[in-house]
């Protein structure tokens, strides 16, 4: 069950919520918990229920670890050797399930040896799921995690709106407001809030970034079969897949958190414009925020952050980013995103080093380096993406290949011949994507200015805390990129007209959607 299925939209989600509100309101209240946590397992398996018992059992494990760790239950053991045990077990059971097979077909390749496993269903949510129980033993150990309620650790694990793809949530993010009265009651602001927020996610899934993905991927297969790509169709595929993730991601992350909003649950937020970066770490910063959050937290930190030198620094970047390469997929191209990523990050720290040993002021700088330093950072990220989306290796490189060559477009020599042979060019049918090569132009345009002119959804929303601790983390990280006058006039209020937006993107998205049932979330697949 997907949040853009109509078995979503038009009967698990009402009759949730129905449910919830209706046992909250009466004197049995307390049940209201079992019923969502409940409700969670049951959403979960919808795929495959079998693998229901695999949550189940790690649910049990982690929260007994946790409680063990809390309370000292068991003497014999230290906090430590409870803390590495869970921990260990916790990347193990990820290990088999996610990378066993890959850790043996590379091995058989290096080794000549003939090591086989049948093949293995990876099970939905197990890396998501994995990570939020890492950080709740870590915050346990750590004496972070204080409450230790056992239906309460089920709902925070399962919890339906975050435990497919995230957001990565702190145990202590969410238990509090389990115990906030008006969470069990209907509240009409955090239900027109949370429509909003789904139905505005819901459009770009659907919308923007199922309709540009028929120029991506199409590149990536023909690239696969080793064809050769013009230089436009090369750009346009990757472009294409640039933005597909952008709005597929941005629009998970949106429906996310407005499904948990509609239960008077705000969700840290997950998402905030990260093409708008003017460099790599300001990405990191925008792009998955809590999975960044979690690498630096539990992985980056306790290697040595940037305690050490900045050798050490640099090496715990490296192997911070190649790891959060891999745990995106069990796959070489992974891990070549996250080495990209890593060798971003170490020249983006030496040019602020420069910078700073020059005097320059790197918060004030002038509208038009903004710009150019955002055009910058897109086009290495977008590099990256290639080998995120690429098959393999081979793919990428010839994909990045046909990137780098011109000659097709520009044949004649003088202007005026130049002029003529583009004008006739750019109406042709392209024969990858079956439309002329302006059309192709002009919506990529379209969505580029979408992403990089408009607020996002927590803007938008902005004056209703769309987000956990929204308004102190936007003012931080925008503070020297406010929004013109004419946007934040255009803030969403609980109005008749914004009503009617709203419903305007739920009938259009609903039409798209019934038109492409299959259509499934990129990030669900990690």
């Amino acid at each position: 069950m997907l949040f853009n299925s109509p078995e979503f939209i038009f009967m698990f989600l009402p009759i949730t919520l129905l449910i919830f509100f209706q046992i909250g309101n009466s004197k049995f209240y307390k049940l209201a918990i079992p019923w969502l946590t409940a409700a969670s397992f049951f959403f979960y398996g919808w795929w495959n229920s079998s693998y229901l018992i695999l949550l189940i059992f790690s649910i049990l494990f982690n929260y007994f670890i946790g409680l063990a760790i809390s309370k000292r239950y068991i003497r014999v053991f230290k906090p430590k050797y409870l803390l590495i045990l869970g921990v260990l077990t916790n990347l193990c059971f990820l290990g088999y399930f996610k990378y066993i097979n890959f850790f043996l077909t590379n091995t058989n390749e290096l080794f000549g040896t003939s090591f086989n496993l049948q093949s293995i269903v990876l099970p939905l949510a197990i890396s998501f799921s994995t990570f939020n129980q890492i950080a709740y033993l870590v915050d346990t150990y750590r004496g972070e995690a204080k409450e230790h309620n056992f239906l309460k650790y089920c709902l925070f694990i399962s919890f339906f709106p975050h435990l497919i793809a995230g957001p990565i949530v702190h145990h202590s993010e969410m238990l509090p407001q389990f115990d906030r009265g008006q969470y069990y009651r209907f509240d009409y602001e955090h239900i027109a809030v949370g429509i909003s927020i789904f139905s505005i996610g819901l459009f770009k899934k659907v919308v923007f970034a199922d309709s540009i993905a028929v120029y991506a991927n199409p590149v990536f297969d023909i690239a696969a079969q080793s064809i050769k790509l013009t230089f436009f169709q090369a750009w346009v595929g990757a472009t294409a897949y640039s933005l597909q993730l952008y709005f597929d991601f941005s629009g998970y992350s949106d429906m996310a958190i407005g499904t948990a909003r509609m239960f008077g649950i705000k969700f840290p937020l997950n998402f905030n414009s990260p093409y708008k970066a003017v460099n790599i770490i300001d990405f990191w910063r925008r792009w998955h925020i809590t999975l960044s959050r979690f690498l630096k937290d539990y992985l980056y930190i306790p290697l040595g952050g940037n305690r050490k030198g900045k050798l050490r620094r640099y090496l715990n970047l490296i192997i911070t980013m190649l790891l959060g390469g891999l745990w995106h997929g069990a796959a070489w191209n992974f891990a070549i995103w996250g080495g990209l990523h890593g060798v971003y990050l170490i020249i983006n720290h030496q040019f602020q080093s420069f910078r700073k040993s020059l005097g320059h002021n790197l918060q004030k700088s002038q509208w038009w380096s903004r710009v150019i330093a955002s055009i910058v950072t897109f086009v290495a990220v977008l590099i990256a993406w290639i080998f995120f989306r690429a098959n393999n290796i081979s793919t990428g490189i010839a994909i990045i290949k046909s990137m780098s060559g011109i000659t097709e477009i520009f044949q004649a020599k003088s202007f005026q011949a130049q002029f003529i042979l583009i004008n006739a060019w750019i109406n042709q049918v392209d024969p990858v994507f079956n439309v002329t090569r302006l059309s192709v132009i002009l919506q990529i345009s379209f969505l580029l200015s979408i992403v990089w002119i408009t607020p996002n959804t927590q803007q938008w929303m902005g004056k209703y805390e769309p987000a956990l601790d929204y308004a102190e983390y936007s003012n931080k990280l925008n503070a020297s990129n406010r929004s013109i006058d004419i946007w934040q006039k255009l803030q969403w209020k609980p109005n008749f007209v914004f009503s009617v937006i709203v419903g305007i993107l739920i009938f259009i998205s609903i039409k798209m959607l019934l038109s492409a049932p299959n259509s499934e979330f990129l990030y669900f697949s990690f």
